[in-house]
């Protein structure tokens, strides 16, 4: 959290848009978010988060630089701490359905050096399901095999991790992710730093998982592609701005209520959602 988030006093003092009433928890969310705050140093970085998932749906989450977007997915997975709040997934706690959530983070926050195969990546996503310290079987080994096929990277099973590059090292991370099986998924930035190719990949893909009936949930940066990539959206600094619908929330006006009118981009994207769109 090296930089402080810009916060729209308006916004901060209006009562957030939610698009979704939480009045009780409903078994099939695949996540359910109730009055969250979560603090650094006794810093708010998030405060009173309250949101509700549907399911089998592609979700982003969009704000600023600071404004708690990639916190938002570490409280959920008990990965720092909580101030205040409970998360539940599919109506238990985390530790109660973790097998069914998966988490790609940020590519920046590994230590590629490790030395690991592609292969053996993949495979540390199935080790709840193969036992801690005992050996990858031929039948998991397959499975890990298949699912670094669908990513299109099954002819790098065998090379180091390191000797990757970022886009394809993405790849290999949402292909681990893909051997869990879960029913809901967490992305952390997943087209940071890649290339077009990689891009296109990773959105087949996401597309697949919906399909199927699954939901993913991925910090995204791009706002030019929120309408075409995502469903939904949830617009977040620090408090939850706006949540549901990418075409009834993803509007020029909850935007400058999260980037504080601040942003230069906003006014040629209002002209473009302006535009008719074919999805």
């Amino acid at each position: 959290m090296n930089e402080s988030p810009v916060v729209d006093q308006e916004a901060m003092q209006e009562p957030p848009t939610r698009m979704v009433a939480i009045d009780a928890v409903e078994s099939a969310s695949p996540i359910l978010i109730e009055d969250v705050t979560v603090a650094y140093h006794r810093r708010p970085v998030l405060w009173n988060i309250d949101y509700q998932a549907p399911s089998g749906k592609l979700i982003a989450i969009v704000g600023p630089n600071g404004s708690g977007k990639t916190t938002l997915i570490k409280a959920a997975l008990d990965l720092v701490p909580r101030a205040a709040g409970q998360v539940l997934f599919f109506g238990e706690p985390y530790g109660q359905q973790r097998h069914r959530v998966g988490y790609v983070p940020q590519r920046t926050s590994v230590d590629w050096d490790f030395p690991v195969s592609a292969l053996d990546v993949v495979a540390m996503g199935m080790y709840r399901k193969i036992g801690w310290l005992r050996p990858v079987s031929r039948k998991y080994r397959e499975a890990a095999k298949q699912a670094l096929d669908r990513v299109g990277m099954v002819d790098f099973a065998n090379r180091q991790i390191n000797q990757l590059s970022g886009g394809q090292q993405q790849r290999v991370f949402l292909a681990r992710a893909l051997a869990q099986n879960a029913n809901l998924y967490f992305m952390d930035e997943p087209f940071a730093g890649v290339d077009a190719a990689t891009e296109r990949a990773i959105v087949d893909i996401l597309r697949q998982l919906r399909e199927s009936g699954k939901t993913v949930i991925a910090v995204h940066h791009d706002l030019q592609t929120v309408h075409e990539y995502f469903d939904e959206v949830v617009l977040l600094n620090m408090r939850l701005i706006a949540a549901g619908p990418t075409a009834d929330v993803f509007t020029p006006d909850n935007l400058r209520k999260t980037y504080g009118g601040k942003l230069a981009l906003l006014d040629q994207l209002g002209e473009k959602m302006a535009q008719p769109r074919s999805r």
